[in-house]
């Protein structure tokens, strides 16, 4: 095993110029990552440089197996935390020959939102809070509970430290620092409610770069769990009962909102929101009303409220705002799984764009 790992981290600059790009890319289910790796005659730091590329459609759910092939075009380019040296993760959008975004491309529309000049200038920030759960691999139950069994009720493990409290911390860690490594402004970590629980948090980022940086970040995680042996988990409940759910908190300021007098702005963009729960809701997240019940921090999926420091509304502004008149909100409705390219581009398209 020894020389496999030495092999694994062989320093290919060492003898060659040559680099490996890891393209990425969104499969069928909208939550599955594909992933494969080509040789690049030297090292890249523009996207629009690298060569596009293919893959078999049908076998993703993406394409019939008659007309199977679809197009990849790069888009983000991190660098490669698990090669190290000159290599890269590049980030992808999914196409057909024709240049058509294929149906699963959530990007695309995205992109052309966060790129409308009215969007640009107001300068939307986003840092989404990202909750997910670890799972034993044979059982599928959370890591640090009997198989079959329950641990003691929540309480001690928020945040919380020891052998009966934390379960999972060595991902964790990992995750963060090579989430770091590959140029992620991943901006913290921290134990959740649900005991196998754990939260990132990435942002500040802008615009479109906040859903790149958040799938990324989700990729890396789900190699690191593969390395591990444990499942990744982002089933917005993955434990029925008195458990919390797993969501993906999406906090967001525009240059209005950080500006003095933005508090009104503020209220004015949460009144936008409020008018478009259910569409805003549909767009979400599969699952979610397992987990917006109005209990353990949430409102009632069917419900919008909005209020400051309430962990239990639809929409939560922080006292800091208040007091200052200026700031960001935190919408807490997103789902664990939700698509970041999908939810960050609404709430700017609601927020800015649409007048009611």
């Amino acid at each position: 095993m020894s020389l496999l790992s030495d092999l694994i981290n062989l320093n290919l600059s060492d003898t060659t110029e040559k680099i490996i790009a890891e393209y990425i890319w969104i499969g069928g289910s909208g939550m599955d990552m594909r992933s494969k790796a080509r040789t690049l005659s030297g090292p890249v730091s523009d996207p629009s440089k690298l060569p596009k590329w293919n893959y078999d459609g049908s076998s993703t759910g993406q394409a019939p197996g008659e007309d199977s092939e679809v197009i990849l075009y790069p888009q983000a380019i991190f660098r490669d935390p698990f090669r190290r040296g000159n290599n890269i993760l590049v980030m992808c959008d999914a196409y057909t020959p024709a240049g058509v975004p294929i149906p699963t491309n959530k990007r695309h529309a995205a992109a052309k939102i966060f790129s409308h000049s009215d969007v640009v200038a107001e300068e939307p920030w986003y840092g989404i809070e990202q909750e997910y759960t670890l799972l034993q691999k044979d059982v599928k139950w959370p890591i640090g509970w009997p198989i079959g069994g329950f641990p003691g009720p929540q309480g001690p493990y928020y945040c919380g430290v020891g052998a009966d409290k934390s379960f999972g911390r060595d991902i964790v860690d990992s995750h963060y620092k090579a989430c770091l490594y590959a140029g992620v402004n991943i901006s913290g970590i921290n134990g959740e409610v649900m005991p196998g629980q754990w939260e990132f948090q990435v942002g500040p980022a802008v615009g479109i770069s906040a859903g790149d940086e958040l799938w990324i970040a989700r990729y890396i995680l789900e190699r690191i769990t593969e390395i591990a042996g444990v499942v990744l988990s982002f089933d917005p409940k993955p434990i029925q009962g008195d458990w919390n759910g797993a969501g993906a908190h999406t906090n967001y300021s525009t240059k209005s909102m950080r500006e003095d007098g933005g508090y009104e702005v503020i209220k004015k963009a949460i009144e936008k929101l409020g008018l478009r729960h259910r569409e805003h809701i549909a767009a979400y997240g599969e699952g979610n009303e397992r987990r917006l019940t109005g209990r353990h921090e949430t409102a009632d999926i069917n419900t919008f409220l909005w209020g400051v420091a309430n962990r239990g509304a639809s929409i939560r502004v922080g006292r800091d705002t208040e007091k200052q008149g200026k700031g960001y909100f935190e919408d807490r409705r997103p789902a664990s799984n939700m698509d970041p390219y999908v939810v960050t581009s609404m709430i700017a398209e609601t927020t800015i764009l649409w007048k009611p």
